[in-house]
């Protein structure tokens, strides 16, 4: 791992909002690149980074629907973009490289969990291919817009990694499905991206992060069943979260306090949470979180990285 998860004594922690930790903070030259940023912890994350007065892209599956969700933000604007297809990834990215702006923030904060077993491109399983390997594309095809010395890569990862290292035998689930590994599995994935990401950006004054947001009740967990969620003990019979979840403002705070605190430019490649950098996980226990190492091995995330520029074609920093 590029840095050392110990945390730092940030001042904030996990009740801290987004709001909270952009207070006094100048975003208003800001230009950031929210995947998944009409729903759920991004769209909260770009009300907090539009509040504060940065330009928000949001790309969108569906824009409609995005457009819908953000009327009513003057910052925010919406493109359209599929994260499962890189064809699609490639036109976005050249669209927006042709207007010549510059991005000083990139948070990959869209994604599926615990879907049915999908396939798409060639064969790819759903959560590697749209949780990962489209932000690896998309973060490829955009390095001409990050400013040198400036711009940041924010992954929102998960403590679902917990369950899962990537499956170099069997990375696609070929010889049998898990929705909860596949998820895992991608969740572990997108730290390893932010810890290579910043070994190869280093040179060039760009650091990525990985964050886990906590347990948050959001438009993510569609695919889970309202009696499924009672037996993991997300919610209650009545519907409420469960004690220890947060809302989805609190939810989104570390991954804008890991785009924008100067506390972390020393710590780049960490895995945040709780808006301090994590300590190492001690146990199993998803709510307590902490980051298991296999999610941070810099060996792995190199051959993952070497993995995912086969898969894609694109190694913009290599």
């Amino acid at each position: 791992m590029t840095t050392k998860q110990h945390r730092i004594g940030t001042g904030f922690g996990a009740r801290s909002t987004a709001d909270d930790v952009l207070a006094g903070v100048d975003v208003s030259a800001t230009t950031a690149l929210v995947t998944g940023g009409y729903s759920g912890l991004g769209l909260e994350i770009t009300r907090a980074l539009t509040r504060a007065g940065a330009r928000v892209v949001v790309p969108a599956r569906r824009p409609g629907t995005a457009e819908a969700a953000l009327r009513g933000l003057p910052g925010a604007e919406v493109h359209e973009l599929d994260l499962a297809d890189l064809a699609g990834v490639r036109t976005f990215a050249e669209r927006f490289l042709d207007t010549g702006r510059a991005l000083d923030l990139i948070i990959n904060g869209a994604g599926i969990m615990a879907c049915p077993e999908t396939r798409v491109g060639p064969g790819w399983e759903a959560h590697f291919a749209t949780n990962h390997l489209g932000h690896f594309a998309l973060v490829n095809r955009l390095r001409p817009a990050l400013r040198p010395g400036r711009s940041r890569v924010v992954s929102v990862a998960s403590s679902g990694h917990f369950l899962s290292d990537i499956r170099w035998d069997d990375l696609q689930f070929r010889t049998g499905y898990d929705r909860w590994l596949a998820y895992a599995q991608s969740k572990t994935a997108n730290a390893l991206f932010a810890t290579h990401l910043d070994t190869l950006g280093a040179g060039s004054g760009l650091h990525a992060f990985a964050v886990h947001p906590g347990s948050i009740l959001t438009p993510l967990q569609r695919h889970i069943p309202r009696a499924e969620q009672i037996a993991q003990g997300w919610i209650t019979p009545e519907g409420e979260p469960a004690a220890g979840f947060k809302t989805p403002a609190q939810g989104a705070a570390t991954a804008v306090w890991a785009a924008t605190s100067p506390l972390l430019d020393a710590h780049g490649g960490a895995y945040c949470q709780d808006c301090d950098i994590a300590e190492p996980a001690t146990g199993d226990d998803m709510l307590v979180g902490g980051v298991k190492p296999w999610a941070g091995d810099p060996d792995a995330a190199s051959r993952l990285w070497d993995l995912s520029a086969e898969l894609t074609g694109l190694n913009a920093f290599g």
